[in-house]
Parts: structure tokens; C-alpha cells; sequence
């Protein structure tokens, strides 16, 4: 048999256990569940900078966790090969160049000087031709030449007319130039090698790659010495107006959100919350039932919001981090 003395000390026992239970069972009861906000997470869109050509990381200009301005240089590739296509390109387009000068200008001055000589000698020579043409057809006239001989007085002017127009026409083919259908290829070969000069140089400037935008450098994927494909990512950026949080509210909130309202975001480690604003309203609620709405179901909707937030704040959040939002009632 328990004596009094003992039960006493066991229904003491009993009744401190119990009080701690109420005790903890009304502070878990007390605590306040903040039901004017939602939780969400950042994310960041991240901007890849690649090349478009392949070759060896000569230099990396930047590292992880450093700020850069728009148009401060990333990276750079080694050159030698595209400075080498490039010159040869250079150099076959000066060359084409000069060949449709030519080209266009026809024989050069001295040949053309040659061919007048030989035409004025020409002339001169058909001017004693007719000369000598009408004296002895006098004699002939007269009977004191032979028939052969004025034959031959009048051959001998009707070649030089001939040679006299021969030499008329290649002065005036001289001075043309070449045919229109060669210069009309020469021009096709020039703006041909143009296009290739023009690639050349868009190839060179390809192996150094500067920043598009102000951004976070999230990440750098190579180490100088290491060959890089063609189009595979060097840098990754992170733009402060890529960062956002996403957050999904109950269907009963939607209709008193809009893009453009206030939001306070709040993260660990903060006293104070971020300002942000809303920059979109899914039209879609996620997790829709497949059965006709009801009071009961509708509670069941959320709908996805996204904000965004001035660079500086935007900065100093971290993709994947999760946050609490609260918005303007």
C-alpha cells in the first residue's frame, strides 16, 4: 500500500508535468502564424557570354562576384588564326580592286600612244597613197603609164585606207576599257571579296567579348590555357534587372494585385525589408482542379506574382534564396 506522504508527492509530480505541457502547448498555441504574407524565393536570369568562334582563353579580365559596367571587356580569346584570315582577306580585295581599276581603264597610256603613232603613220602613209593614186591616173589617162602600174598605185592606197581604219578602231576599243560583262565580273569578284573581308573582321571580334550590360559576374566557366567550343559560355552575368522573386498568393488575393503596387520582401539576415514592385500577374492559376469551380475548390487556386526591385537591391539578393513577401492591403 502507498502511503499519503507518497501520493502527495506523486500527484505533485503529475500536476508540474502537466502545467509544463499546458505551458508549451499554449505558447505553440500563442504563436502568430503572419497570414498577410507568402513565401517565395529568388531567381535570377542569367545572360551567358559566349564566343561565336572556338580557340584558347588567352586572357579572363574578370572574376566571380565582381561588378562590371557595360562595356567593360570579359574575356579573350587567342586571335593568331582569325588576324591571319583576315589579312589574307585584306590583300585579295586589294588586289581585286586594282584588277577592275585596270579594268575599267582600258590600255595603259603608253600602249595607247603606240597605237596613235602607228594610226598617224597610217594616215600619212594614205595621204601620199591618194597622191600618187590621182597622178598616175593622169598618166593612165595620158597613155603614158601601163594599166599595171596604176593597178598597183590603187592597191597600194586602198590598203593604207584600210590599215588606217584599223588602227582607228583599236585606238577607240583601247580607250573603252575592257567589255562590260568582264568589268561587270570584275565588280562581282570585288564585292565577293568584300563580304569575306567583312566576315573576317566580325570573326576577329568575336575572340574578345565584353559585357552587354551593368551585372554581377555570377561565375566563370574556363581557366585561361583552355580550349573553348565555339558558342559554349565563358561568363555568366547576372543583370540586376534580371533578378526577381516569385511567390504564388491564394486565389482570394488576386484581385487586389497589380503590376506596378509595392511589395515588401523580406529575407533572413535583414531587419528591414526590401522594396520591390510588381512586374507580372499570372493570368493562369497553378494547380487547377479539373472540376467546375465552387466556393470550397476556389480556395484551392494560387496564381504566380513576380517583382522586381531597383539595381542596387537587386544586387544584394541571391538566386534560390527564399523570402517572405507582404503586400499593400
Amino acid at each position: 500500500m502507498i502511503g499519503a506522504a507518497e501520493r502527495r508527492q506523486c500527484f505533485g509530480r503529475w500536476v508540474s508535468r502537466l502545467g509544463v505541457v499546458l505551458v508549451v502547448g499554449l505558447a505553440a498555441g500563442c504563436e502568430r502564424v503572419d497570414e498577410d504574407k507568402v513565401q517565395g524565393y529568388v531567381e535570377g536570369q542569367f545572360v551567358h557570354v559566349a564566343s561565336s568562334v572556338p580557340g584558347t582563353l588567352e586572357r579572363l579580365h574578370v572574376q566571380r562576384g565582381a561588378l562590371v559596367k557595360a562595356g567593360d571587356l570579359l574575356f579573350e580569346l587567342d586571335n593568331e588564326p582569325q588576324e591571319a584570315a583576315r589579312a589574307e582577306a585584306s590583300q585579295r580585295l586589294a588586289q581585286a580592286r586594282a584588277s577592275l581599276e585596270d579594268a575599267r581603264k582600258g590600255k595603259r597610256p603608253s600602249e595607247i600612244e603606240a597605237i596613235e603613232a602607228q594610226l598617224q603613220q597610217a594616215r600619212s602613209a594614205l595621204e601620199l597613197a591618194e597622191k600618187e593614186f590621182v597622178r598616175q591616173e593622169g598618166l593612165y589617162r595620158s597613155g603614158a603609164t601601163t594599166a599595171q602600174e596604176f593597178d598597183r598605185v590603187r592597191s597600194v592606197r586602198d590598203q593604207n585606207r584600210e590599215r588606217a581604219m584599223q588602227l582607228e578602231a583599236e585606238l577607240k576599243t583601247a580607250q573603252l576599257g575592257a567589255r562590260s560583262d568582264q568589268i561587270a565580273a570584275a565588280q562581282a569578284n570585288v564585292q565577293a571579296l568584300e563580304a569575306a573581308l567583312a566576315r573576317a573582321e566580325w570573326e576577329l571580334s568575336q575572340t574578345r567579348q565584353a559585357a552587354s550590360q551593368d551585372g554581377l559576374v555570377f561565375d566563370t566557366l574556363y581557366r585561361a590555357g583552355e580550349w573553348v567550343p565555339a558558342g559554349r559560355p565563358v561568363v555568366m552575368l547576372l543583370p540586376p534587372g534580371n533578378v526577381k522573386v516569385r511567390a504564388f498568393v491564394p486565389e482570394t488575393w488576386i484581385g487586389a494585385i497589380h503590376p506596378g503596387d509595392e511589395v515588401r520582401v523580406f529575407v533572413d539576415g535583414r531587419a528591414e525589408p526590401v522594396l520591390g514592385r510588381i512586374s507580372f500577374v499570372s493570368p493562369q492559376a497553378e494547380f487547377t482542379p479539373p472540376v467546375i469551380y465552387s466556393r470550397q475548390t476556389r480556395s484551392k487556386l494560387v496564381f504566380l506574382v513576380e517583382a522586381v526591385f531597383e539595381p542596387d537591391v537587386a544586387l544584394s539578393l541571391h538566386p534560390g534564396q527564399p523570402v517572405d513577401m507582404e503586400f499593400d492591403s
